[in-house]
């Protein structure tokens, strides 16, 4: 009996979510509670799918209020804040028919489910490319400058040129396409969440490898952001050639 009810279990584990509800109406007269256990879990799974679904297109409302723009290209950037490291800026132009489950702002997400989505995003998406500033080029120009040389780097770097940016918050100077500022885009637009996403996994995988170049400072845990372990090892060891003058003044 219990090996027909995991073999149950697996058929609905495998089962593709569009064909679930089949599967539960299938089910849903079995009494053993192995099968009822099963049933209820997949029903849950089905409402927080059609929950999901239902955030996304509450994140689609600018995509479809410029919908007459065939390419709208969401923009964002990660690592303004850190101590060291790169400023880097993603730029996004999402398949208007394509459905990316999970898109939100990278800072919600858990890192695995970041990693997931930049595949899918760079699968998927029309056109998306990273700009970045480094460090030196951040003391030189000023951080806010440097954003914004990483996010027209990012949107020369498409492949296509969009017909409408959405910003979050910003808007860029130098840059001739009609831009969209958006406070707080990155939670409000699929295009600009995609595109912190692609800044953000990008700029973690490098500070991932600078941990290895420059070790000691935390670099893969921290990203360079000034925790009390950085801070520390700034103190003991000095800067790394990474690290911006123009933000440890007042540590050094």
């Amino acid at each position: 009996m219990e090996s027909k009810i995991e073999k149950i279990k697996v058929l609905f584990v495998n089962c593709p979510e569009e064909e679930l509800g089949e599967l539960i109406v299938e089910y849903a007269a079995d009494e053993r509670d192995g099968v009822k256990k099963i049933v209820a879990a997949a029903k849950n799974r089905v409402e927080k799918l059609k929950n999901e679904r239902a955030r996304l297109e509450t994140m689609k409302y600018f995509e479809n209020k410029y919908g007459e723009c065939e390419l709208i290209c969401g923009v964002d950037e990660a690592g303004r804040g850190p101590l060291a490291g790169p400023v880097c800026a993603g730029a996004v132009i999402l398949r208007k028919d394509i459905e990316i489950l999970y898109l939100n702002d990278s800072k919600k997400l858990t890192a695995k489910k970041r990693d997931e989505l930049f595949d899918k995003i760079k699968e998927l998406s029309v056109a998306c490319s990273v700009g970045m500033s480094d460090n030196k080029r951040i003391d030189e120009i000023n951080i806010l400058n440097a954003t914004y040389e990483a996010m027209r780097k990012a949107i020369s770097g498409l492949s296509k040129k969009p017909d409408i940016l959405l910003n979050d918050f910003v808007r860029i100077p130098d840059i001739t396409i009609r831009q969209i500022p958006i406070t707080g885009g990155d939670a409000k637009s699929v295009s600009i969440a995609a595109a912190s996403i692609m800044a953000k996994v990008t700029r973690d995988r490098l500070m991932d490898e600078y941990d290895t170049v420059y070790p000691g400072y935390g670099f893969a845990k921290n990203k360079g952001y000034g925790t009390k372990e950085h801070i520390d090892a700034i103190k003991e060891k000095g800067l790394t050639p990474i690290h911006r003058m123009s933000f440890v003044g007042g540590i050094i």
